[in-house]
């Protein structure tokens, strides 16, 4: 046996083992698999919402969180108050306006409401025009939990006119009698138009990506009814979720993102 061949033949064997983990090695390299936890962090950091300056003429006003607007309400206080799922601003003097833009004709409007069922309330959604004119009313159901509820403007009701203001009311009565001052969340909603450009590509976009456009453009009421169905339909989503608590709280209502998204339309 030729001892001088052994280092030969080691390095072969060595340089062969290489080339094949080399080899294998390639596909792996050429097609990568995402870290899911990146993937969820990606999502939830990729999409900022665009809060657009309050309209020119008398500031919106209104109230995000619920109470009364003289003397104590006659509900409970919750662990987390009656929600609107709104934008709102801080201005000086502890002035607050709530306000959002929609493209749409027939709205919807999403609400945290703390009490449920068994509680003997009466509920109501009110709709004004500018001049304080009601263009919609409607009682609305608790539901069997507290958590997130929906509440859509009917085909049946007026349409929202382009370039129009609306002040929403969301009310609950805990007191039969009506002698407390009910609790109660109010703002501002107008209707605007969209560049041809964005719904163009709107037209074309997967559901995920409208809610990045809508939430781009400054579109409120668009974007968190866009997500919100989409958490409804795959409510277990890391991802959805981790994106759903991005948005509200980019809004700083941190606390209601924890909270569930009831199924239905009171």
């Amino acid at each position: 046996m030729n001892l001088n061949s052994q280092p030969i033949k080691l390095f072969l064997v060595v340089a062969f083992s290489c080339t094949n983990l080399l080899v294998n090695l390639i596909p792996v390299l050429a097609k990568p698999t995402p870290n899911r936890s990146d993937a969820k962090t990606t999502l939830a950091q990729a999409t900022t919402f665009t809060q657009p300056p309050i309209p020119p003429g008398s500031p919106p006003g209104g109230r995000v969180r619920g109470g009364a607007k003289r003397g104590e309400p006659a509900c409970p206080t919750p662990k987390i108050d009656l929600t609107a799922l709104v934008p709102f601003t801080l201005e000086a003097n502890s002035v607050i306006n709530v306000w959002g833009q929609t493209t749409v004709e027939y709205p919807s409007w999403f609400f945290y409401v703390p009490y449920t069922k068994d509680s003997p309330y009466t509920v109501e959604f009110v709709l004004q025009d500018a001049d304080a004119n009601e263009v919609y009313k409607k009682a609305i159901a608790l539901p069997d939990k507290p958590g997130v509820i929906r509440v859509s403007l009917p085909s049946t009701a007026p349409t929202l006119a382009v370039g129009q203001q609306y002040r929403w009311f969301f009310t609950i009565n805990c007191d039969k009698q009506q002698n407390a001052p009910p609790t109660f969340v109010e703002g501002v909603i107008k209707r605007v138009n969209l560049t041809q450009a964005t719904v163009k590509e709107l037209e074309t976009a997967e559901p995920l990506k409208r809610y990045t456009i809508y939430a781009q453009k400054g579109i409120w009421y668009e974007a968190l009814t866009t997500l919100a169905e989409l958490r409804q339909k795959n409510p277990q989503n890391p991802a959805l979720k981790a994106e759903w608590r991005n948005l509200l709280g980019s809004i700083r209502l941190d606390d209601v993102a924890e909270e569930p998204i009831l199924p239905g339309t009171p």
